[in-house]
């Protein structure tokens, strides 16, 4: 029995060591694939991890790419710019290197020649001078054995003759002279008459440099002047006109030699004031307007004279040489106001004589627009006013008139001398014309013809009396090292070409400009 219990014990025992070992088998072999699963799982999201992170390290890669491309494009471009920029003022330079040798060759060459001829005509002119001293020579002994006289026979009947023709040459000279003196006499006395008719004397402008400018109150005079000075500035650098302003009331003073200038200036300013609206972008495009306008303007100048002398049927073109002639002075004397007083003397003293007073008026009016003329023409001025005149159909007599008013033609009608007649009472009168202020032009004048000789000028002004001038350059031919030595070029030529009294201030601005629209 106690065999049989323990044989069941051991039994026992033994089934239930055999089925822990199965169940911890199990459960072992259960925690194995749990584990092979786990590590499935985090390799499968490790090489998930890894592609999304490569992934994005492609993306910032593509995109650092793409930045560096760009921003490579964009270098690569304005270095290209900055060449091709380079490369067209190298040309630019070349050629002009290329023109100057040429000019230089071609003057080289013509002063060779010219020297040449000059040879030839020196040698030519030696063996010429040595014939004559042979041929002269020759008749005198041929005179002599002629005649049968010596020299100082011969030379004494030579000079017998000469003084026979000599006394009738007189003789003649004194008659021509007696009868030019009866001539200028009755021109004398027609001046007489003339001078009665001085009632129709025009008055002569006070000024020839300033324009005063009337503003609503002296509030807008900061507004002119504008933040540290820029609306001032802008508008002396755009219209070449000075702006004076002081404590004188309710008035703004332009100054500038040019009248045409300084009229372009007064008319920009009283529409800025009006406007109100006064900035460096505004006056610009105001003064633009004022110059598109000008033309019109000075036509209806014209307009205004032909209707107050009672005149018509001028050319469109003609009216606006009228117009011009308001902002021109000749020895100080205003051209229009000349013109006006020549047309009213001339047309008063043609109906004294019976004489069509219409085209004595018209040719007088007309008697000095080539003064006004384009540089294209050429010659006296009289000439060149009979030129424009018939070329817009003016009538012959006026163009005769107009050509001989200083003797340029001879006149061909009692019309044309009582407009020389007339334009010569207007200039002669007392206090008609200041030469010393038509000097004075003409040297402000030269100031600014000096620095627009130089290449890359695009406008000069005199300013301050000419004791200053004020360049513009275009910012693509100079550029800013150029600038500084155009100034100093400038100031040489002024001290080599001028005589002044002090200094003259040179002044270069060169302003770049960016512009873009946004749509």
């Amino acid at each position: 029995m106690w065999s049989t219990l323990i044989v069941g014990i051991i039994v026992g025992g033994a089934i239930g060591f055999a089925i822990s070992i199965l169940y911890f088998k199990f459960s072992y072999k259960k925690e194995i694939e749990e584990a092979y699963g786990t590590r499935e799982k985090i390799l499968e999201e490790a090489r998930r991890e890894a592609q999304t992170i490569k992934k994005e390290a492609e993306i910032q890669a593509k995109d650092y790419y793409l930045k560096e491309k760009r921003r490579f494009e964009r270098e690569s471009q304005e270095e290209r710019r900055s060449l091709d920029k380079e490369r067209r003022k190298l040309e630019e330079k070349s050629l002009l290197i290329e023109k100057r040798a040429d000019q230089l060759n071609r003057k080289e060459r013509d002063l060779r020649k010219k020297e040449q001829e000059l040879m030839e005509r020196e040698r030519s002119l030696d063996a010429k001078e040595q014939r004559l001293d042979k041929l002269i020579e020759e008749q005198a002994k041929k005179l002599e054995e002629v005649a049968r006289l010596t020299r100082e026979e011969a030379k004494a009947e030579l000079l017998k003759n000469l003084e026979q023709q000599a006394r009738y040459e007189a003789s003649q000279l004194v008659y021509r002279i007696r009868e030019e003196a009866k001539q200028k006499a009755e021109k004398e006395a027609q001046k007489i008459i003339a001078d009665a008719i001085q009632r129709c004397a025009l008055p002569l402008a006070q000024d020839l440099t300033v324009t005063v400018v009337s503003i609503p109150s002296d509030d807008l005079k900061g507004r002119i002047i504008g933040r540290e000075g820029r609306n001032i500035k802008t508008f002396e650098n755009i219209t070449g006109v000075e702006v004076i302003i002081d404590d004188t009331p309710e008035a703004v003073t332009l100054s500038s030699h040019n009248p045409e200038l300084r009229e372009k200036a007064r008319l920009a300013l009283e529409r800025l004031v009006k406007d109100g609206r006064i900035h460096p972008a505004r006056i610009e495009e105001v003064y633009k307007k004022v110059e598109e306008e000008f033309e019109q303007y000075l036509k209806m100048i014209g307009e205004e004279t032909a209707l107050e002398l009672g005149l018509s049927g001028f050319h469109p073109e003609i009216l606006k040489y009228i117009g011009k002639m308001k902002f021109r002075y000749s020895y100080g004397q205003n051209l229009l106001q000349h013109s006006k007083e020549v047309a009213y003397i001339a047309g008063v003293m043609a109906g004294e004589l019976n004489l069509p007073v219409e085209f004595a008026k018209r040719a007088g009016l007309l008697h000095d627009i080539g003064k006004v003329a384009e540089p294209d023409y050429e010659g006296p001025h009289a000439v060149i006013g009979a030129q424009i005149a018939k070329k817009f159909g003016e009538n012959d007599l006026v163009v005769n008139s107009i050509a001989a008013h200083h003797g340029d033609e001879d006149p061909r009608s009692v019309n044309a001398i009582l407009v020389a007649t007339a334009d010569a009472i207007s200039g002669a009168r007392p206090g008609a014309r200041r030469e010393s202020i038509e000097a004075y032009i003409k040297r402000i004048e030269t100031l600014e013809e000096i620095a627009h000789s130089f290449p890359g000028v695009e406008k000069a002004y005199a300013l301050q009396a000419g004791r200053e001038i004020r360049v513009m350059v275009e910012a693509d031919k100079v550029n800013d090292i150029e600038a500084f030595d155009l100034a100093r070029k400038i100031a040489e030529q002024i001290e080599e070409k001028l005589e002044y009294p002090g200094q003259i201030k040179v002044t270069v601005i060169r302003e770049t400009r960016a512009v873009e629209f946004a749509k």
